[in-house]
C-alpha cells in the first residue's frame, strides 16, 4: 500500500507579513525559504509546513487554498495510480495534479525512511505531564 503525508499546506494570504509573524511568533515556525526578497517576499515557506502566497488583492474565502503539497514514499507509483483516476496534469510538471473538483496536489519523492517516520508519530500523544 502506498503512503504519504501532508508536508506543506499553501495558502493565499492578503497581507504575508502579518501571517510570517504570526505563524513565526504564536507557532515557532521559522522561515525555510523566500519567494523574493524577505523584506518583501511573494512567497514563504515555514519549517513546519505553512506556504503562505501573497496576494493583497484577494478577497472572500473562495480560493484561498492553493495547494497541497504530499510526501510520497514512493512518487512515481502514487503517479501511476493516480493516472487511474483520470486526474488531470498540470503543466507545472507531472508532478502536480488537479482533481476534479479543482484541489491541485503537489506530489514530491520522499527521502530513505522518512515517510515512515514521519506517519509513526501519534500526533494526539504528549509527552508532558
Amino acid at each position: 500500500m502506498a503512503r504519504a503525508y501532508v508536508e506543506h499546506v499553501a495558502i493565499r494570504v492578503r497581507d504575508i507579513h502579518w501571517h510570517i509573524r504570526f505563524f513565526r511568533e504564536v507557532l515557532g515556525m521559522a522561515a525555510r525559504e523566500y519567494d523574493g526578497p524577505p523584506d518583501h517576499p511573494r512567497q514563504y515557506w515555514s519549517l513546519g509546513g505553512m506556504q503562505l502566497v501573497g496576494a493583497p488583492d484577494f478577497s472572500g474565502p473562495e480560493g484561498r487554498l492553493v495547494h497541497l503539497g504530499v510526501m510520497c514514499e514512493d512518487l512515481d507509483a502514487a503517479l501511476e495510480a493516480a493516472e487511474a483516476f483520470g486526474v488531470e496534469a498540470l503543466p507545472k510538471g507531472r508532478n502536480w495534479l488537479r482533481l476534479p473538483d479543482g484541489l491541485e496536489l503537489e506530489l514530491m519523492q520522499a527521502s530513505g525512511g522518512s515517510v515512515g517516520l514521519v506517519l509513526a508519530i501519534d500526533p494526539r500523544h504528549s509527552t508532558e505531564a
